[in-house]
């Protein structure tokens, strides 16, 4: 059957969706408390940390296109990317337990085995995400189906982001008992196992419908030459690079705010709760949004909005808490419509090269995002831990004012700039809704002339 035509069930998006809920139960504990677990729990200096985080982002340089390539050469009577979310569901749940474990290896032994275990589950997260991701692409073929699919995922993701952030603390001292080390241990068992679960589930729930052109040869010569020809995939990868630093640099650095300026460490807790809502409230208005004004157009504004909203986060006192919660409730709110937007950007530009150059690789136009997520990530969690070093931070102590002018700028200046940033690149985006009407029609057509 066509993908084109097809309106996906609720069932099969909200079954699409849990997955992305798995990633996060494992995803937002690495995203939120890798770095101060490292630091204050581990016991490793923050720029070792730092450093781990961008030596892994250039393993997935080299590691993330191969997915890709794997995963558009996998024939199975499951599809091409099913597989890989049955496949590595234990891998995963198990590599995040290991990396929150605290073995006693001394100084250089701690480094080596948070380098090792972080770098690991980094490669199964692209053996599992990937084809995840790329999964979406081939559910349908349908723009804005697409659109509304990715709303579900992305719901569905902020939940996860919801439990985590709003429960990790709490349960590592409930688990822990005043042993930090063992609580973080027990509440990634637990996380573990709830994440293999709901990825049995999208695994289930979920059908791929949309192929490569028929009697289409395996080339990895062209089709790496046609993907950094596909100049819309290129400028969505660099925009996906700048959104990740921004959100890695954040969100590891929330918990030193609280923990170090606002003076009360578990209220992060709260505060990402509220964030997060104020994002799930807002993904909806991403499909509507995007139909009325195109997806680039709403990508754009919300980058310029909602990071004007995060560098004014900087400049409230630490006795003014509901000013502070006013300005991430309204940057959240803000930039949610764009967070789906990027993955069914992406799915377009998958089109864009069939159309274009008649050849199809999903997984490799995908390993675009997943490279985005890890290196954002990697470099903005490389930077946080080395702008805490320049401003001289010491763990467990009370902090130089230096050191907090740092932290405030780390949660919001920085990462308010590097996201109004996207919008200028976006500007050179050439896809627009006129475009993705013409591609369907073509493919479709073409798709049927072959198999008739």
């Amino acid at each position: 059957m066509s993908g084109s035509n097809i309106k996906l069930s609720v069932k099969e998006k909200v079954g699409y969706g849990l997955g992305d809920t798995a990633s996060h139960f494992v995803w937002d504990m690495v995203g939120f408390w890798i770095l101060i677990f490292y630091t204050d729990t581990f016991g490793i200096s923050a720029a070792a940390a730092g450093t781990i985080m961008l030596i892994a982002r250039i393993w997935d340089m080299v590691s993330d296109p191969i997915m890709g390539v794997i995963a558009d050469r996998t024939n199975t009577r499951w599809g091409k990317f099913r597989p890989y979310i049955l496949w590595m569901a234990v891998p995963y749940s198990v590599l995040a337990v290991l990396t929150f474990t605290t073995p006693d290896f001394g100084t250089t032994g701690k480094v080596i085995y948070a380098g090792a275990t972080y770098l690991l589950l980094m490669t199964v997260f692209t053996a599992i995400n990937l084809p995840y991701s790329s999964l979406g692409a081939v559910m349908t073929s349908d723009s804005y189906e697409r659109a509304g699919l990715n709303s579900y995922r992305f719901v569905f993701a902020f939940a996860g982001q919801f439990i985590v952030t709003g429960t990790a603390l709490t349960l590592a001292n409930f688990f822990g008992q005043g042993d930090n080390a063992k609580g973080y241990q027990y509440t990634l068992l637990l996380f573990g196992a709830v994440s293999f679960i709901l990825f049995m589930i999208t695994f289930k729930t979920t059908k791929e419908r949309v192929q490569p052109p028929a009697g289409q040869r395996q080339n990895l010569r062209k089709d790496m030459m046609n993907l950094f020809k596909n100049k819309p995939w290129v400028i969505l990868a660099l925009v996906g690079i700048i959104s990740f630093v921004m959100f890695a640099m954040q969100n590891l650095s929330i918990a030193y705010y609280f923990k170090y300026y606002i003076g009360n460490e578990e209220e992060v807790q709260l505060f990402n709760v509220i964030g997060t809502v104020a994002l799930i409230a807002g993904i909806p208005l991403s499909k509507p949004l995007s139909k009325r004004f195109g997806k680039r157009t709403v990508y754009m504004a919300s980058s310029v909005i909602s990071g004007i909203f995060f560098i004014l986060i900087y400049l409230p006192g630490a006795e003014n808490i509901i000013t502070v919660y006013v300005f991430n409730i309204l940057a959240k709110f803000t930039y949610a419509p764009a967070v789906p937007l990027l993955w069914t950007m992406l799915a377009d530009t998958a089109d864009y090269s069939e159309w274009k150059y008649n050849r199809r690789s999903t997984g490799l136009v995908f390993s675009a995002a997943t490279f985005a997520q890890k290196a954002g990530w990697g470099i903005g969690g490389a930077l946080a831990g080395w702008l805490l070093a320049l401003y001289q931070f010491i763990p467990n102590e009370t902090q130089t004012e230096t050191a907090i002018t740092g932290i405030k700028l780390m949660i919001s200046v920085f990462p308010g700039i590097l996201y109004m940033s996207g919008a200028i690149l976006l500007y050179f985006y050439s896809i627009d809704h006129k475009t993705c009407l013409v591609m369907q029609e073509e493919l479709e057509k073409r798709r049927e002339l072959k198999t008739n």
